[in-house]
């Protein structure tokens, strides 16, 4: 007898160890971080000279990425602007509330871990045919006999009864999770929430970089407006003079024609560029959550940019965990490898525990006396045995949809690479030409200030001395855009190595550099 008993306890004590060992088990693949190829670089050889453009910049591995990486440019009216944009612009808002609703997912799969229980209670009013017999129904749960209606003076029938009826009850529904299927499905939910996470910091990264280039392009196209309209203002001075000294009899009517042609093609030069700076405007409302049409003091002068004399370039080891969109990327295989886990478990049988525990009786009161309660207790195991290919077409295409976030990974990382080696590669060939055209205006700026002297004794007419204005303006123009290519180019590259987000103070977000 006691043989008997010890072996139903151990029986029961193998069967709690099986239930708990189930429980911990979760079918699938685990995740495994992507491993970044030996080969990734920047450059053919990984020269250390072929990362360092001409002039005063140079690249460095020890220059740090600020969070506020656009305060490096040194412009106190930049950052104020930088922080309104971060702060009122909807898209913020959107990437933070996104965020959230990511990590509300989660928690919701989560409670799939635990018993659902729940409470039900239900009144009714009932009537019970007379032809059923007197004292039917008979002896209810609280013992009250319900008797019907007899007609004491006519024909011998019964007559209907009338009674309530009350039912309480507390539920509880459980599903163990033996084969992980719910384990795998908060894994999916956990690596969409930090997918979503690094989203959120490539909007800030986004907003930061849109709001800088809006910036720079203000306070180019206001220089090179301002330099054309002295190169108009010199042409039409130019064209007066030539029609006086036409009318004495000194110019043709060429020249005349001539000098108006140059004139009117500057007039139209200067035309786009307007355009541009009205648009540009715009974005720089729009960028800062305020309508167009609004009044917000946002004027950027290109003199107060400045270049760093080093700027930053991070090893291939650490941009791919920089960069929010290789990291989501990242977050992607992780989710779509969880997915794999859900359907394979689905192939698995289930089990499923169900309960209820109340009373039942025509009088609130009587619920729970004189015998009115009453217990369920349910185990349901559900075995799927033939689908018709559903749930292993499923589990086929989770897989292939692993496949497929996995190739999206390496493109994107290929696609970063290259960004930050063509980004390298403009401030190169940008140094370069802005090399030149600081040449070109320093050497007009000579031409015009000698001019200017010679003019002042009479050696040279005014029309010369114009016409060396006009050049130093054009050299002007061509040495603004070449800076503005030099510090858009700049910005971009820290745009490329990944903004530093992990140094900033956290809006919402899960996304710490891992």
């Amino acid at each position: 007898m006691r043989k008997k008993n010890t072996i139903k306890k151990i029986s029961f004590q193998g069967a709690l160890y099986l239930t708990v060992c189930l429980s911990g088990c979760a079918l699938g693949p685990d995740f495994q971080q992507p491993q970044l190829s030996k080969q990734a670089g920047y450059v053919e050889n990984h020269n250390k000279q072929q990362l360092t453009p001409l002039g005063s910049i140079n690249f460095s591995t020890q220059t740090s990425i600020p969070a506020d990486w656009w305060s490096v440019l040194g412009s106190p009216s930049l950052s104020t602007y930088v922080e309104m944009v971060i702060n009122n612009n909807p898209s913020m808002t959107v990437a933070e509330t996104s965020l959230r609703q990511a990590k509300q997912n989660v928690i919701a799969q989560q409670g799939f871990f635990f018993p659902s229980i729940g409470a039900d209670y239900a009144i009714s009013r009932n009537k019970l045919a007379g032809n059923l017999g007197g004292n039917s129904p008979g002896i209810q749960g609280n013992g009250n006999v319900i008797s019907t209606y007899q007609n004491p003076s006519g024909p011998i029938f019964n007559g209907p009864a009338y009674f309530n009826f009350h039912t309480a009850e507390v539920t509880l529904n459980y599903t163990p999770d033996f084969f992980g299927a719910n384990r795998r499905a908060v894994e999916s939910l956990e690596a969409q929430e930090k997918t979503t996470a690094y989203q959120l910091e490539a909007t800030y990264i986004t907003l930061t970089a849109n709001a800088v280039a809006a910036a720079i392009q203000q306070a180019s196209l206001k220089a090179i407006i301002e330099a054309n309209q002295r190169i108009i203002k010199d042409y039409q001075t130019i064209v007066n003079l030539t029609q006086r000294q036409f009318e004495l009899g000194y110019a043709s009517a060429m020249d005349v024609n001539s000098q108006f042609t140059l004139l009117t093609q500057a007039q139209q030069q200067i035309v786009p560029f307007k355009q541009q700076l009205e648009q540009t405007n715009d974005l720089i409302h729009v960028l800062s959550g305020h309508f167009p049409s609004e009044q917000i003091k946002m004027n950027f002068v290109l003199d107060e940019f400045h270049l760093p004399h080093s700027l930053p370039v991070s090893l291939p080891s650490n941009l791919v965990r920089q960069r929010p969109d290789i990291l989501a990327a990242e977050e992607q295989i992780h989710y779509a490898n969880a997915q794999v886990g859900v359907q394979l478990a689905n192939r698995f049988p289930q089990f499923n525990v169900t309960g209820a525990i109340g009373g039942a009786a025509d009088a609130f009161n009587q619920l729970y006396h004189n015998g009115a309660g009453f217990f369920s207790l349910i185990g349901d195991l559900s075995v799927p045995i033939f689908s018709g290919g559903t749930l292993s077409a499923r589990e086929q295409a989770a897989k292939e949809a692993l496949a497929q976030s996995v190739a999206q990974y390496k493109l994107t990382v290929l696609n970063a690479f290259q960004n930050v080696a063509d980004t390298m590669h403009a401030i190169q060939s940008d140094a370069d030409a802005l090399k030149n055209a600081e040449t070109l205006l320093n050497t007009n700026q000579q031409l015009l200030s000698m001019t200017t002297s010679q003019e002042k004794l009479g050696f040279v007419n005014q029309l010369i001395l114009l016409n060396a204005d006009i050049a130093y303006q054009q050299a002007k123009i061509n040495y603004i855009q070449m800076r503005t290519n030099q510090l858009g180019d700049a910005a971009a590259l820290y745009v490329a190595l990944g903004g530093g987000w992990w140094d900033k103070k956290p809006l919402d977000s899960l996304a710490k550099k891992p």
